[in-house]
């Protein structure tokens, strides 16, 4: 179970200073955004594409530093009806043709949050539905919007050597919890799995545990991201809140640096709960803290994450160090 970062977070750094950043911070895996609702920081996505000699540099840069590419990430609204709707679609296949030529195996992705019927062009997320209308929206998105267009996007991610596509549990999406997950897993098949952001679930009122233990071997990519829900706020306007994140200081839940919103001692009970299920891949953290600055949140994350995750670091570090030394 290794560490990683969205590096989006340090994207005001350039990439090599990124990269050193990292080892020094203790980070042994790396998510990287390719656009859509990633500024993609530290991606040329068009320029990897086209040139080999510029995907070596880039490889190299990551190797030489002990380093490893965890996911490519282009999550966006590839469902949306509209020009941005397609926009998304083409970097998510361009996505998948990277991820093939770098030889990484894991995309990460939303399912995509589709509009509210043929004649809309809103996406409409559904949380709760009361008329029959609704329902038919619903089966509408599912049936004649999602299923379609995903039983595509298995088939050309497997083209180009995607071995995981981990859909994030994140709202305003049709994929949100491990039910949502395994309506449209069963019908497109085990190239999807999730992307399993704990934070999510506590602010949808969720326990991160029992869902690991109801994923399973579903889960294909871990977020390390926490949630502090407010007291004072939440207890007289409840967890469906619809101001923007920048108000933290009205808001009833926000995320948090990992540790700040539920102790060690929780965190030590999911990783080791998420190891039961059989996950060993890479715990990334994703640090969308408002209240401090970006690395002092992703310090302090780390900080955590190594306390908490069910594996000697001082070994890793030391066996690290020779390799290097050598």
């Amino acid at each position: 179970m290794k560490t990683g970062l969205v590096t989006d977070i340090l994207g005001y750094m350039p990439f090599e200073e990124m990269l050193d950043t990292c080892v020094e911070l203790g980070i042994e895996s790396l998510e990287l955004g390719c656009g859509n609702w990633s500024k993609a920081p530290h991606v040329d996505l068009d320029g990897l594409l086209e040139s080999a000699i510029q995907r070596e540099k880039f490889l190299d840069a990551i190797k030489s530093r002990g380093l490893e590419i965890a996911a490519l990430n282009c999550s966006g609204n590839q469902l949306e009806p509209t020009e941005e709707g397609e926009a998304h679609k083409a970097v998510v296949k361009k996505t998948f043709q990277l991820a093939g030529l770098l030889g990484v195996e894991t995309i990460v992705m939303m399912s995509g949050c589709p509009s509210g019927g043929p004649n809309d062009v809103t996406p409409n997320w559904l949380t709760h539905p009361i008329l029959p209308s609704h329902f038919e929206t619903l089966e509408w998105q599912w049936n004649e919007v999602a299923f379609p267009y995903w039983e595509k996007a298995v088939k050309a991610a497997k083209e180009y050597g995607v071995q995981k596509i981990a859909i994030e549990n994140l709202g305003c999406n049709l994929v949100y919890n491990p039910e949502t997950l395994f309506k449209l897993r069963n019908e497109v098949g085990d190239m999807v799995g999730m992307n399993f952001d704990p934070s999510h679930l506590f602010w949808m009122g969720g326990d991160p545990i029992a869902a690991a233990r109801t994923l399973g071997d579903a889960i294909y990519h871990v977020h390390a991201k926490d949630v502090r829900i407010e007291r004072g706020i939440n207890d007289s306007q409840g967890l469906i809140d619809v101001k923007p994140m920048e108000s933290f200081s009205n808001r009833s839940w926000n995320y948090v640096a990992l540790g700040y919103g539920h102790d060690v001692s929780y965190w030590k009970e999911f990783f080791t709960v998420v190891k039961m299920t059989g996950y060993e891949g890479p715990v990334i953290l994703e640090m969308e803290d408002l209240t401090m600055d970006p690395l002092t949140g992703v310090k302090k994350s780390m900080n955590v994450l190594k306390e908490a995750l069910p594996r000697d670091f001082e070994k890793r570090n030391s066996s690290y160090f020779a390799i290097v030394n050598r």
